[in-house]
């Protein structure tokens, strides 16, 4: 049910998430080739007409990856105060996707804003609502009014990744995974290839527990890899419960989303932010000018997505070899380039070869050291 709080927002109560595996972004924007489209631009907006809505995957108090959009929607508010924001928070992968996205529009929004991938639940409506400007994150579609927008967090990964191999003293890093998805694989690669850059020896277990927001189930897969012999987790959760088995029982942790050091100060070593504020002032200023047009946004490290400062406990001249990798990055340097192997030991990019964004944001296999994910 949906219910419209005091200060005009749309609330909704679902806390659960349904069905299908997705993927959950302003200087610094990376715009692919060829994503561009060409569809007529939409006519402009008057601020005090307008009406921009948001559906978020989780809880805007997650403590992560909704409450960081959230802190976007706080700054389309601020940058303009005449216009009209609604949100849906917990949107599940199903066909009530459809029904919210679509109530969006009937509500009147001018432009409608998806912080997950919905893919067709999203696309449904937006190619039948071609006045409307759709925007999906972790979404791949391009069309006359539905664009995409994602953060290459992939980078930040990697830095962090030198710190766990640097750090580890069981040669054993912990994942806790949502689904086998691009955007895990990416973040999970990322981590082992930056730790193997350093550590050769290090290894990588992986736990899949097939929901973004499950304090339960992260706490569990986060119990079976220190268990298992893991002295350092990571993962991509919107919470901070493998965190807390990281403090309770001696181990690190690198975390995603925000900073979450508070649940676990003597284990915390990072994490992958993000930031979205920027680039959601900057859709919404484009739409209300009418110079809007759908198209495939990176956000890059640096602007949107970076690694957290580091942990108290964390050597200095660990974080210094790790931090000369993100400056290498931010100068232009790749590190993910071959010879890379997946999982099952087969040469998927050869010496010299470089992975770019484009090809990092589908991968779809285990690098080698991997177990678990596939």
């Amino acid at each position: 049910m949906i219910t419209r709080a005091p200060n005009g927002r749309l609330l909704a109560s679902r806390r659960h998430l349904l069905g299908l595996a997705a993927g959950a972004a302003g200087g610094g924007l990376l715009r692919p080739p060829g994503l561009r489209a060409q569809g007529r631009l939409l006519p402009p907006v008057a601020e005090a007409d307008a009406l921009v809505a948001f559906g978020h995957t989780s809880p805007v108090t997650d403590g992560g990856w909704t409450m960081m959009h959230d802190q976007g929607v706080q700054a389309v508010r601020k940058a303009f105060p005449r216009l009209r924001t609604i949100y849906v928070e917990s949107v599940p992968y199903s066909a009530d996707a459809t029904r919210i996205f679509r109530q969006f529009v009937a509500e009147g929004a001018q432009m409608v804003i998806a912080t997950s991938n919905y893919g067709d639940f999203i696309r449904d409506v937006s190619d039948r609502a071609p006045d409307v400007a759709f925007v999906e994150c972790d979404g791949h579609a391009v069309t006359g009014n539905l664009g995409w927008y994602y953060i290459t967090h992939w980078y930040a990964s990697y830095v962090i990744g030198i710190a766990a191999g640097l750090m580890t003293r069981t040669n054993k890093i912990g994942f806790v995974g949502s689904f086998p998805i691009p955007s895990v694989y990416a973040g999970t690669n990322a981590v082992l290839l930056g730790a193997r850059s350093v550590n050769p020896a290090v290894t990588m277990q992986a736990i899949s527990i097939n929901a973004w927001f499950d304090p339960q189930a992260a706490t569990q897969a986060g119990t079976a890899l220190a268990e298992n012999g893991c002295d350092f987790l990571c993962g991509i959760m919107d919470e901070p419960a493998y965190l807390r088995v990281a403090e309770q029982r001696g181990i690190k942790a690198a975390m995603w989303n925000t900073d979450m050091r508070r649940y676990g100060p003597e284990a915390y070593v990072s994490s992958v932010t993000l930031d979205f504020r920027d680039y959601y002032v900057e859709q919404v200023r484009a739409r209300l000018a009418g110079t809007w047009r759908p198209e495939g946004h990176f956000l890059t490290l640096g602007h949107g997505v970076d690694r957290d400062p580091w942990g108290r406990t964390v050597p200095p001249e660990v974080a210094a070899r790790a931090d000369a990798m993100r400056a290498r990055i931010m100068a232009g340097y790749n590190p993910f380039r071959g010879p890379i192997r997946d999982a099952a030991g087969r040469l998927r990019v050869t010496a010299g070869e470089v992975m770019d964004d484009a090809r990092i944001y589908q991968w779809d296999w285990a690098v080698e050291g991997v177990i678990g994910l596939d």
